[in-house]
């Protein structure tokens, strides 16, 4: 059952899956669709994988829906680079220092649910 108090990933990757959309809007004007959707895809999955992680059935499908988060986070992080270094994209670099923080968090929730 979903505890509504306040939980941190759960919020910052919500707030994220906001900037990834605006972000993907600028990017979309600026015609860069390939890229745009990959990016809105994997950088908005992190918070729905979190979300269904505080439904989890089980402690291991808890670790399971946070390691999706995680590997999506990952490729939310490489697409940004690939933004940040092509010199034609606009680039917003909070967006790369949002992606660390929360793989960091992802981080440090598996390795806290693995050991417990």
């Amino acid at each position: 059952m979903r505890d509504d108090k306040a939980n941190v990933i759960v919020d910052k990757s919500f707030q994220f899956a906001l900037e990834v959309v605006l972000y993907c809007e600028v990017l979309e004007e600026n015609r860069k669709f390939v890229l745009s959707r990959q990016l809105l895809r994997s950088g908005t999955s992190i918070g729905a994988n979190v979300r269904e992680a505080q439904n989890a059935e089980s402690k291991a499908d808890f670790i399971h829906k946070i390691k999706l988060a995680a590997k999506e986070a990952d490729e939310t992080e490489y697409w940004l680079l690939i933004c940040k270094n092509t010199p034609s994209y606009p680039f917003d670099e909070k967006l790369l220092s949002h992606v660390h923080e929360l793989i960091k968090i992802l981080s440090k929730i598996l390795s806290s649910s693995k050991s417990n």
